[in-house]
């Protein structure tokens, strides 16, 4: 466990933890990420409690997260979430220190790493919101109420052709293959038929 003492990799574990952890807020219940941000912090929580720290960073570390919750409910909050990304990069550069108060992570790899961070965590967050705030292009409830064709013979179960798509679909009643059909409800991606009146 002597590797993780050395600033650079306990720097590096940190902003590992960091970026587990936040994606775990935006996409939740995979547990991969929830996993990953748990052993991250772990081992950089064994760094900092054994090396020389800026009480400051630590500060602005945790500060960080509120402009990072604020921005992700709401779409169109770029400000705050470039504040955050700043104060995550900021106060995980500083927080581990030499005996004169400096930053004892290399200038080079804190550079590279925190262009690296703030440019991945800045586009995978976008993108995520983007996906949770998206309206979808296709409101099946707009089926009920359609009409088509049954491409199968339907009862309990069978398929319909309704608005130019396939469909799983079920009817209270034995509705014959090449039957005009109408939707009537939706349970889930299957659709509940009935014989249309204009069936041949």
């Amino acid at each position: 466990m002597d590797f993780l003492l050395d600033p650079n990799i306990a720097y590096l574990f940190l902003l590992g933890g960091v970026l587990f952890g936040l994606m775990a807020i935006i996409a939740p219940g995979t547990g991969v990420f929830e996993i990953g941000a748990l052993f991250c912090l772990t081992l950089a929580g064994y760094a900092v409690y054994n090396l020389s720290f800026n009480q400051w960073p630590l500060i602005v570390l945790v500060l960080s997260i509120i402009p990072f919750l604020y921005s992700v409910q709401k779409p169109k909050r770029d400000l705050y979430l470039a504040l955050s990304i700043l104060g995550l990069v900021v106060g995980s550069v500083f927080l581990f220190a030499t005996d004169g108060g400096q930053p004892a992570v290399n200038p080079i790899l804190a550079t590279v790493s925190s262009i690296l961070y703030a440019g991945l965590l800045w586009i995978v967050i976008k993108k995520a919101m983007q996906a949770s705030h998206a309206i979808p292009s296709h409101d099946l409830s707009t089926l009920v109420g359609q009409t088509g064709e049954a491409k199968t013979r339907i009862h309990k179960e069978g398929s319909v052709q309704v608005d130019g798509e396939l469909w799983s679909a079920r009817s209270e009643k034995s509705i014959p293959n090449g039957s005009s059909i109408k939707v009537v409800a939706r349970e889930g991606f299957v659709l509940v038929v009935e014989k249309s009146t204009d069936s041949k």
